[in-house]
């Protein structure tokens, strides 16, 4: 397929012109122009492209690409080095980030209730359609300590878990993947007996005891890993693609 025919397919998919991001979602770095062979992944880091490099891909799609709102904009030194790689062997860099945490099919949120057993309800963003965070019930109420278990197995990771005084069960639980650890308060504030992020914040302990909700960290790299992994799936299944992801290690 085209590169640029690439990038409008999943352009469709994902309506990025639909919500306000950090960043330029679509076809970031322009390289061949026919697409075969994607290798999917989280971050566009050094270690994914040469993984990209030694696969011999036509495209990289990712969650986090380049060119973030804030950062500086020359292309010097480790930035240099990455595009310079990828320009080199004619590899096109797709990213798409708030579009991939909203999608109802293959977004991360959604995928990481999929792993949870998490039936979504809405939105925590009241009248937002695309809200990045959202909520969801458990079919059974369980502990804290039940649930955390349930993180660990299904993510890999042990999450940090900030436990409010009272011992009450989990039955109503609030998420966003990633850097979503200030909607804690809005799940507070609609009743969740648990939030869920991939990062946290000095403040988000007290928050969380004073509120009286459960919190779990359970990693940046860990909550958003298996929304890139089910948009490849999906072009592989939809368009024929040859699609290989790559989990590059990431604790955080």
């Amino acid at each position: 397929m085209n590169n640029f025919a690439l990038e409008a397919v999943l352009n469709e998919l994902l309506s990025p012109h639909l919500i306000k991001d950090y960043c330029p979602n679509g076809l970031q770095v322009e390289g061949k122009t026919e697409v075969k062979k994607i290798i999917t992944g989280v971050t566009a880091c050094q270690a994914l492209i040469d993984r990209a490099i030694e696969e011999k891909a036509d495209a990289l799609l990712v969650h986090h690409g380049f060119f973030w709102k804030g950062e500086p904009a020359e292309i010097r030194g480790m930035k240099y080095r990455r595009i310079k790689a990828l320009i080199e062997n004619g590899i096109n860099l797709y990213a798409y980030h708030l579009p991939l945490d909203v999608h109802t099919q293959v977004g991360n949120n959604v995928q990481l209730a999929q792993r949870l057993g998490l039936d979504i309800t809405g939105g925590l963003e009241l009248g937002n359609p695309r809200s990045v965070a959202i909520y969801g019930e458990l079919e059974q109420a369980i502990s804290g300590e039940d649930f955390a278990a349930r993180i660990a197995m299904a993510l890999q990771r042990e999450p940090l878990h900030i436990a409010p005084n009272s011992p009450d069960l989990i039955k109503k639980v609030g998420w966003c993947t990633g850097g979503g650890q200030d909607y804690i308060e809005l799940a507070a504030q609609q009743g969740c007996d648990a939030f869920i992020s991939g990062e946290v914040s000095e403040r988000t302990t007290h928050t969380a005891r004073e509120l009286g909700i459960h919190y779990f960290a359970a990693g940046h790299h860990a909550t958003e890993r298996y929304g890139v992994k089910a948009l490849g799936e999906w072009l592989a299944q939809e368009h024929g693609f040859d699609i290989n992801f790559i989990d590059i290690d990431n604790p955080v």
